[in-house]
């Protein structure tokens, strides 16, 4: 396909998601129905589709429109490209610029604020007081495509040779400095999940905030730690992998989303024992909430979600959240310690969430964010310790 070609089928791939269709599956659909398209072309076309989804109001301010269309001339000037060469209508080129179109896109605004378009209009005043100066560099970071990072399982090796190991299969990364088990992919990422590092265990594709967040839990020989909200299972792997000492359980309402765990434990050498739902068990050392959440912090690899967040849906996770809480609280053991962490940026989903565990008497003894600032994702981490008083 030709670079022209590739803009028109990004275009249609844009105004089918528009619609409602969701990215992976429109992507996935497309690929199916045009098998002349080579790896190199699907990924060509899935970048210009994750560009402009991250970049969705800042392209439509350059592109002066919001269809699929729109957005491909948005990012073409973002670029400082000129759109006359791919828009030709020659071929299977998308069709040669109207002249209303000119004129709306060389009138279209560009400014020095242009990245903060790309937040939902509604939640912009909610960032800029919750991210406070950070706001700017912030919003500048999380429209770039986001790093892969991958946790070294430090029970099958260490970093020096998880990196050797890669590197042997074409897969070239570096040490990242936010925490010892991470190592940022920079060469040969697709081809991850087929090498032998990863197939044997020595290394798991997990942000290094996400990894960092982990390396901050107080574990300890002998430990019962439960993870209740597992989902895939990737903090209870790490806390597996940082004490092998401890007894990691996991639980998930959905248990479904737990279905790869024991494939995943058993290649990296640890055991996980799985509770049902509703039957996560008490008396824990340390109990980790992984909440659901708005995902704000991640947005940078599911750009649609930001999008199709309202106010609504984000009243309805912050309740979701406290109720979890106040669940998990319950089964810690008196002196034991209670994790929060979500991967949002915001503070109604963060630290507000902790008011009501501190008015039953529980001691805030560690809160740390991560941002894209420092490389990973956006996180949030909170540890809380039950005193014999705490409810």
């Amino acid at each position: 396909m030709t670079p022209a070609a590739r803009i028109a089928a990004a275009i249609s791939l844009l105004d089918r998601i528009a619609s409602g269709d969701p990215a992976e599956r429109a992507l996935t659909n497309w690929a199916r129905a045009n098998r002349y398209a080579g790896s190199k072309d699907r990924a060509a076309i899935r970048d210009h589709v994750f560009d402009a989804l991250r970049c969705r109001g800042s392209y439509a301010a350059l592109g002066a429109g919001e269809q699929g269309r729109a957005l491909m001339l948005g990012m073409m000037r973002a670029q400082g490209l000129d759109p006359d060469t791919l828009f030709t209508g020659e071929g299977y080129a998308p069709t040669a610029l109207t002249a209303d179109e000119r004129a709306a896109y060389e009138a279209a605004v560009s400014d020095d604020s242009i990245a903060e378009l790309d937040w939902p209009a509604w939640l912009r005043p909610i960032l800029r007081d919750d991210l406070g100066p950070d706001y700017p560099a912030i919003s500048q970071a999380m429209r770039a495509r986001a790093p892969v990072f991958l946790r070294v399982n430090l029970a099958r090796g260490m970093r020096d040779q998880a990196k050797a190991a890669l590197a042997n299969e074409g897969i070239i990364a570096q040490p990242h400095p936010l925490v010892e088990t991470a190592l940022e992919v920079t060469q040969g990422a697709r081809l991850v999940q087929r090498s032998q590092a990863y197939l044997n265990g020595l290394v798991e594709v997990q942000d290094a905030s996400s990894q960092a967040a982990a390396a901050l839990l107080p574990l300890a020989p002998g430990d019962r730690v439960l993870d209740y909200c597992a989902g895939g299972g990737g903090k209870a792997l790490a806390m597996a992998a940082a004490c092998p000492e401890a007894q990691i359980f996991a639980h998930d309402a959905d248990p479904g989303r737990m279905g790869d765990l024991p494939t995943r434990a058993k290649r990296a050498g640890t055991r996980i024992v799985q509770r049902p739902p509703g039957d996560p068990g008490a008396g824990y050392s340390l109990v980790l909430v992984d909440a659901p959440c708005s995902g704000s912090g991640t947005w940078r690899r599911t750009p649609e979600a930001k999008w199709r967040l309202d106010p609504a849906r984000l009243s309805e996770l912050c309740a979701l959240q406290a109720k979890i809480l106040s669940e998990a609280a319950d089964l810690v053991a008196p002196g034991g310690a209670l994790a929060y962490m979500t991967c949002s940026v915001l503070r109604a989903e963060n630290e507000e969430q902790l008011n009501e565990l501190c008015e039953r008497g529980w001691l805030i003894e560690l809160v740390r964010r991560f941002s894209p600032q420092t490389g990973g994702d956006g996180f949030f981490a909170a540890i809380l310790r039950r005193s014999q008083q705490a409810q």
